[in-house]
């Protein structure tokens, strides 16, 4: 079995978790940033992660869904501002589902992570985000040791599955 851990990170945040995934499995593995995968094929499973961005996918990541193959297994994750299972990450995992025809999702997970504080500063000044900026407050220090540890479970159990 061969797998592809890909991933887009501005802050850090998705990174870690990638490499917390990557170190979970123990097949044969390649680690790449999302911009710099030539190509997906020979892979058996491809863990693709990315931030949340406005309650989608990131315009950097988009293009990397282009190069799935039809029926390849794909298992995505994200790291976020909101709280696990919220409204935002799965309309981000959603929009992902949407861009990604063709192939077998085969698992979804998210994490929280902090947000830039640049950012956050910028969003409260906007009363429709302000509620979004309090919660995305209590996302620093995260992703944090619980959170790795959680993204390597993920991992595992994906891997298991298709032993």
């Amino acid at each position: 079995m061969k797998v592809l851990v890909t991933y887009y990170s501005q802050t850090g945040n998705t990174e870690k978790l990638a490499r917390a995934i990557y170190d979970a499995i123990d097949v044969e593995k390649d680690l790449i940033p999302i911009g710099e995968v030539k190509s997906v094929e020979g892979y058996d499973i491809i863990f693709c992660g990315f931030p949340v961005h406005a309650h989608s996918v990131p315009g950097k990541v988009q293009p990397f869904f282009k190069k799935l193959l039809p029926g390849q297994k794909v298992a995505f994750f994200s790291t976020h501002g909101s709280l696990r299972g919220g409204l935002f990450p799965r309309q981000a995992f959603e929009h992902a589902l949407s861009l990604a025809t063709g192939v077998k999702i085969i698992g979804t997970f998210g994490s929280r992570g902090a947000v830039d504080t640049k950012l956050l500063d910028a969003i409260k000044k906007q009363q429709e985000h302000q509620a979004w900026a309090e919660e995305a407050q209590s996302a620093e220090g995260h992703p944090d040791a619980a959170d790795l540890e959680d993204g390597r479970a993920f991992a595992i159990k994906i891997i298991n599955k298709f032993r």
